[in-house]
């Protein structure tokens, strides 16, 4: 980060992970997900198939969350065994670590600019740019924050957006995109062939629709949400970008824990190597984040981030496209 003001180097005491606290977090996560998936195949009732294929679609999305902060370098920076296993993980998630990695950086550092933040983001246009561009140019923009492509994230976001078009766009460069893609073909042929189509499902579908659907929106709300800001790159400051452009997601102790404290955006935003579990004790400790920018996973919260479209400059928020 360019700029290291007062309240960034507040956070730079909590930058740092507990070993054990971060290998556990990982072994457990996974051992449960192993274990929600091993549920689906095993001869049980349909409806107790069906809560663990729920059940093993939320333990995915935590242990991505987990995923996500190791590629950060928040947690085990210098283990090779936990670069591997989380390596393997992203292959299997379809989130190859040299695609997440790079977007997911670039997003960092462009986080709430009004030029640039397109990679490893949700696109942003202005009123005024958005009434000035083509029918295509729209339909395009719009569909990618439709409600409907959120949903299916499986598909749009992570299939094609973390797969097919890095891969086809820079196939050297991310090789490993070709290997997520084969790897999950060969998956689902095998839980076919051996198991049949309702393990195909349960096992793999219903789990990663979950997981992606969620994930999807959660970083779709958590930077954009009414009361959000944006700025010209000659307005940006790092600290101002995760305080004014990033939420904090208010959730249950449940919630919490399935998203890895993924809701404390503006805190992570601020200091990206501040691990997951210290997250609500940086929240705790320091004051003045203390009154962040919020939404939540109510209904009507939903409702009310998915109808922002457009950056007005005049009136300094985000609008629907009927407020055009």
């Amino acid at each position: 980060m360019k700029d290291s003001p007062a309240l960034i180097l507040k956070t730079k005491a909590y930058a740092k992970d507990f070993f054990w606290t971060s290998w556990w977090c990982i072994l457990s996560t996974a051992f449960l997900l192993a274990a929600a998936t091993l549920g689906t195949l095993l001869d049980l009732p349909l409806a107790v198939k069906m809560i663990c294929s729920v059940l093993a679609g939320l333990l995915s999305l935590r242990l991505f969350v987990i995923y996500h902060d190791q590629q950060h370098h928040a947690i085990l920076p210098k283990s090779r065994l936990a670069e591997f296993f989380m390596r393997i993980f992203g292959v299997w998630a379809l989130s190859p670590s040299s695609i997440w990695r790079s977007s997911h950086n670039h997003h960092h550092a462009h986080n709430s600019k009004l030029r640039g933040s397109h990679i490893g983001s949700f696109p942003i246009m202005t009123k005024e740019n958005y009434l000035n561009s083509s029918r295509g140019k729209c339909f395009k923009y719009l569909f990618m924050r439709h409600p409907v492509t959120i949903l299916f994230g499986y598909i749009f976001v992570f299939l094609y957006g973390m797969v097919l078009y890095p891969f086809f766009n820079a196939p050297r460069k991310h090789y490993d995109c070709l290997l997520s893609l084969l790897a999950n073909i060969m998956m689902g042929v095998a839980l076919v062939a051996i198991f049949g189509w309702t393990a195909l499902w349960l096992a793999l579908v219903l789990p990663r629709f979950i997981a992606c659907a969620i994930g999807s929106y959660l970083f779709y709300a958590q930077h954009n949400f009414p009361g959000v800001s944006f700025n010209d790159n000659a307005g940006w400051t790092y600290e101002k970008a995760a305080l004014e452009s990033s939420s904090f997601l208010m959730t249950n102790r449940v919630m919490a824990w399935f998203t890895a404290n993924i809701g404390y955006h503006h805190i992570h935003h601020l200091n990206a190597r501040v691990p997951f579990y210290r997250l609500p004790e940086v929240l705790k400790n320091i004051p003045e984040l203390q009154k962040p920018k919020t939404t939540s996973l109510h209904p009507l919260e939903i409702f009310r981030c998915l109808g922002l479209k457009v950056w007005c400059v005049e009136t300094q928020r985000m609008v629907g496209v009927r407020n055009l």
